[in-house]
């Protein structure tokens, strides 16, 4: 056969192979150029509630319950500003860890929750009065 020849089975074995290939693609979820199709969400996710946005109060407990419990047992002190606080948290977290001790000395089981409740009632009052003052340190 001559050039014609190979020409013309080189084609005709190429379209099928073509086809084939971009069957696969479109069951695999890739596009022609090799980056993913775009899917549909799952009902599982599409159907999950946004979450919710967390209040000054909440961030304010988590951040001085932290560091309590850091400082409680043994394991950081520092400057507020390394413990990435404002200067009126971390009022609230020196009272909290003295509350804590005191509960240690009376032999209170639950240090922790001793803890949770005078870091909640410390930052509910500081946001209740205002929070963080103009400069970074209140």
């Amino acid at each position: 056969m001559g050039r014609g020849g190979t020409s013309r089975s080189a084609g005709a074995l190429r379209t099928p192979l073509l086809a084939a290939l971009a069957a696969a693609l479109a069951v695999t979820g890739c596009a022609a150029d090799g980056s993913r199709a775009a899917r549909a969400p799952s009902p599982s996710m599409a159907d999950a509630p946004s979450p919710e946005a967390t209040s000054d109060v909440d961030l304010c407990v988590s951040i001085v319950r932290h560091w309590s419990r850091e400082v409680l047992d043994g394991r950081g002190y520092g400057d507020y500003q390394s413990m990435g606080m404002s200067g009126g948290q971390y009022d609230i977290l020196r009272e909290v860890v003295d509350a804590a001790r005191a509960a240690r000395r009376r032999g209170t089981r639950d240090v922790d929750m001793v803890m949770e409740r005078q870091a909640r009632e410390g930052c509910a009052a500081w946001y209740r009065s205002g929070g963080p003052g103009e400069g970074p340190w209140r």
